[in-house]
């Protein structure tokens, strides 16, 4: 009988390729493992943020600059935890010292966390809790008695000195659990519909006793300025008047030392015209056309 033989030369071929390929498998899955366990290394911190780093879920770094930073894959990791302001809005109801009813009172609260309480804050409460446990029983609370505290007239004339109260009371109580207080606004406060209506009545009434109150000043200096300007005139008046009188003492001096001055003077102011009548009144000299200036006559020749 004829023998049958089989070459196994290309089940050799075959598993040669197959040892290769399961190397080359083998060596992109350790590749792709250092690559996850190179990229697991490093973890980004956001700007506005800073990195509490965990080892084995205890906390031993709170500090973590933004940027790239580094950690033990498997046995650390890095949490974010944003430090810029935050915003809390509380809404509700509150009675004023004169038991009238505030509605719709709403005070937004803009907070931050102080990074020197981080550790505290996350072992304590935990961040994600902190609005539950701090802010909101604070904000009640504060902003309530602070109001309970206030006439319902105060607090529509000087919301702005409430506003100041609530946030100094808010700010040193939340210090002490590590949050910063920046800024407290009372944003919406509202009373029963008669006791606005009473409020404005009362400033317009207000505002039209100062706009009298200021009539009557105005009116007071008008009359001030009459006086003023009144003795000014009396004054000017008393000023020239002795003027005058010094100066016809001066003139009166000057004639009593000097009598040719009185000739001078009517030299200097008479006009050119003659009188009409010249002499006593026993034996007048009438002058005809004494009205009429006398004619400049050439002077008469000197003989030789």
């Amino acid at each position: 009988m004829a023998e049958i033989k089989f070459s196994t030369g290309g089940n050799n071929n075959m598993n040669i390729d197959s040892k290769k390929a399961k190397k080359w498998t083998f060596g992109i899955i350790i590749a792709i493992g250092l690559l996850i366990l190179i990229f697991n290394c490093f973890t980004l911190v956001s700007e506005g943020y800073i990195g509490v780093k965990y080892q084995l879920e205890r906390i031993v770094r709170n500090d973590l600059k933004p940027g790239l930073n580094f950690q033990i894959p498997f046995i650390e990791r890095i949490e974010q935890v944003e430090m810029r302001n935050q915003i809390y809005t509380f809404e509700g109801d509150a009675y004023t010292r004169d038991t009238q009813r505030v509605n719709n009172l709403r005070i937004k609260l803009t907070y931050r966390y102080n990074p020197n309480f981080m550790t505290e804050l996350i072992q304590d409460v935990g961040i994600l809790n902190i609005t539950d446990r701090y802010l909101v029983p604070h904000v009640q609370k504060i902003s309530r008695d602070t109001i309970g505290r206030t006439n319902a007239e105060r607090l529509v004339q000087s919301r702005g000195d409430i506003q100041f109260e609530i946030q100094e009371t808010l700010t040193r109580e939340l210090a002490d659990f590590g949050i910063i207080v920046t800024a407290v606004a009372i944003e919406n406060i509202a009373f029963e519909a008669e006791f606005e209506e009473s409020i404005q009545r009362k400033v317009i009434a207000e505002q039209d006793a100062l706009r009298m109150e200021n009539v009557t000043v105005m009116r007071e200096e008008e009359a001030k300025q009459v006086v003023i300007a009144a003795e000014a005139r009396a004054e000017s008046a008393i000023i020239e008047a002795e003027a005058e009188a010094r100066a016809i003492e001066l003139i009166q001096a000057q004639i009593a030392q000097n009598r040719e001055y009185i000739e001078y003077l009517k030299i200097i102011n008479w006009n050119g015209i003659l009188p009409q009548v010249i002499g006593d009144g026993v034996n007048p000299f009438v002058v005809l056309g004494a009205n009429e200036q006398l004619p400049n006559r050439p002077a008469a020749p000197v003989e030789q």
